[in-house]
């Protein structure tokens, strides 16, 4: 979470968190709650000292610590199955985060070199948007 909190995969992430939440009675409500809790967290972290950053950020990871293990105390068997696949995907989000490679809900973001190869009579493909590489002129008026 703390990885997470201040890039561009924050919105993605928040959001993940709050569904991993939103179970029970009142589903909307803990989602809600969640989301305020993950922004005042992410406003600490964005606005500690850089003196007492480090102790601000331990204190993030314990807290949130405890509220995943007593989410995962609070489900069933099935329940905790669930939470903690959506956990890992939470923990690959945030890594990636970290690393500064992102993609939105239903991309894919890679931060390394990519090699697509068919075999024995398959198909192969990616489908890429806009792909920036490298540095892109800032918009405005053409200087030639």
């Amino acid at each position: 979470m703390a990885q997470a909190a201040g890039t561009d995969a924050w919105q993605s992430f928040r959001e993940r968190v709050a569904r991993v939440f939103g179970r029970g009675p009142a589903p909307g409500a803990a989602q809600e709650a969640v989301l305020d809790r993950l922004d005042r967290t992410a406003t600490e972290l964005e606005s500690a000292d850089p003196g007492a950053a480090e102790r601000v950020r331990d204190v993030a990871v314990a807290a949130w610590q405890t509220r995943f293990q007593d989410l995962m105390e609070d489900l069933d068997e099935d329940g905790r199955e669930q939470a903690a696949a959506q956990l890992r995907e939470l923990v690959a989000l945030a890594q990636q985060a970290k690393s500064g490679v992102s993609a939105a809900d239903e991309g894919i973001a890679i931060g390394r070199d990519v090699h697509i190869q068919a075999q024995n009579h398959a198909a192969a493909a990616v489908k890429m948007g806009d792909v920036t590489i490298g540095n892109p002129p800032s918009p405005g008026p053409d200087k030639n």
